[in-house]
């Protein structure tokens, strides 16, 4: 029986050092498989991402939409053609001295003459160099809405890329803790079947009971079961982390904390300059400022519509095979006007309607800097919650470690039974689990409350 106890003492002890240096075995990968640490994979994911490449294709888009309406500042070419087929004649009469008399001649013509145009195919070409004037002002706004568009499309993006952050961040800390818990399960799976093989030994020389070893066996195949489901969660979180880094899903690597529970100190943070950071940061807020920005260049360009059109034009007409009276070609330099005059006060309602659209974006941009500051107040106080969580875990580990000593040094003295200190052990490898879980929801945490406060990484 002495020799029994022996071999479990040493057995709870093995387990109890493997279970205090969890962190350190979940940092060893695979052989042969990457190691990603954090920031490598927040810069894959900035730059392999598909929503971030996309959302940096809408810039792109912008510029060359800025570009296009640039061109209408300069003058405009136009060429038109026209081909036809006369089905029939027609004759033009000039009556007798039309043109006038003349002395010596006499009246020009000098009879009443008719002449039929021909049945050869014709073409009209006409060419007309327009360089607009007035409309310099608005073109000019228009240019101006576009740009902040394309400011628009850089915030967007930025908060595209603060969102991919964030999400890399959770889908690499959810790994560590599936990793962290794997490994704790395995660890167990080892301890127990070491025990069963040493329980198994001692029901054969009639010193330990056969519950005993139904009790361990019980036990061993819950940690196996464990073992797959933290495998196949953890295959599941791998495959998700790659999508987010733009890359083949089935990439094998592993990660790397390097989280020293020391570090984790909650740093003096002034709630309200956290708060004043976040208006200043965010890209949302930066976005609403500029819809509304964009919304009253939309407006004060629908009311320089009320100006006319004023043009400079250079027009250029050519004829072939039509009659000889008709001449071969006409060239004219002048200015163009079109004023809609009366409109039923269609673009007083259209400006008006645009009035509207700036009050509504003047309000959506309130309601941005409240939701903002409602977020950052949320994730601080979140932030406070997880400091306290590792706090009660990092007790309630030292409380497990003592008492897997204390059930080892009872069993000795034949004060406690065999499950008690298998409970021990039990309860050392969950405390280890829920403070590494915990430390991991501070940082969870951590990634929020610097999203809320609209930091890039």
């Amino acid at each position: 029986m002495n020799k029994m106890k022996n071999a479990l003492i040493t057995i709870a002890a093995i387990a109890a050092f493997a279970a205090g240096s969890l962190t350190a075995k979940s940092q060893q990968s695979p052989s042969g498989s990457e190691v990603l640490s954090l920031n490598q994979a927040i810069n894959i994911a900035l730059e392999k991402n598909r929503t971030a490449r996309n959302a940096k294709l809408e810039i792109e888009k912008s510029e060359d939409r800025v570009a296009q309406m640039r061109t209408r500042r300069l003058p405009s070419l136009k060429l038109s053609s026209l081909i036809s087929q006369p089905l029939s004649t027609f004759e033009t009469k000039f009556e007798k001295g039309v043109f006038g008399t003349y002395p010596g001649i006499g009246p020009v013509p000098a009879e009443e003459t008719f002449i039929s145009s021909s049945l050869k195919t014709t073409a009209l070409v006409v060419a007309q160099v327009q360089q607009p004037l007035t409309q310099l002002r608005r073109i000019g706004l228009q240019i101006k809405q576009q740009e902040v568009g394309r400011e628009i499309s850089e915030a967007e993006l930025q908060t595209t890329e603060q969102s991919i952050v964030n999400d890399v961040k959770h889908a690499y800390y959810a790994i560590l803790q599936t990793q962290g818990a794997t490994v704790s399960a395995e660890q167990s799976v080892r301890l127990y079947r070491e025990i069963d093989r040493v329980t198994g030994e001692y029901v054969m020389q009639q010193v330990a009971l056969k519950t005993d070893k139904m009790d361990v066996e019980t036990r061993l195949a819950k940690a196996e079961y464990q073992v797959l489901t933290l495998t196949n969660q953890l295959s599941l979180q791998k495959e998700q982390l790659n999508l987010l880094l733009g890359r083949d899903v089935n990439t094998e690597f592993s990660v790397t904390d390097g989280m020293d529970a020391a570090q984790v100190m909650m740093r003096e943070t002034n709630l309200t300059e956290a708060r004043q950071r976040a208006i200043a940061q965010r890209p949302e807020i930066r976005e609403a400022r500029l819809q509304v920005k964009k919304a009253d260049l939309d407006r004060r360009a629908k009311k320089s519509e009320l100006i006319p059109d004023v043009s400079l034009t250079y027009n250029y007409i050519s004829t072939f095979n039509y009659s000889d009276f008709v001449p071969r070609s006409v060239s004219s330099l002048g200015v163009q006007v079109e004023w809609e005059v009366f409109d039923w006060g269609r673009k007083k309602r259209e400006i008006s309607e645009k009035a509207h659209t700036v009050s509504q974006a003047n309000n959506s941009l309130q309601e941005t800097e409240s939701q903002v500051l409602m977020e950052v107040n949320d994730r601080y106080r979140h932030l406070q919650e997880a400091c306290q969580l590792i706090r009660i875990a990092q007790l309630s580990q030292t409380e497990a470690r003592a008492n897997v000593q204390m059930a080892a040094y009872k069993y000795r003295l034949d004060a406690v039974l065999l499950k008690d200190v298998l409970q021990a052990q039990t309860s050392l490898a969950d405390a280890d689990y829920e403070y590494q879980k915990a430390l991991l929801t501070f940082w969870s945490a951590k990634a929020d409350f610097e999203k809320a406060l609209g930091e890039d990484k």
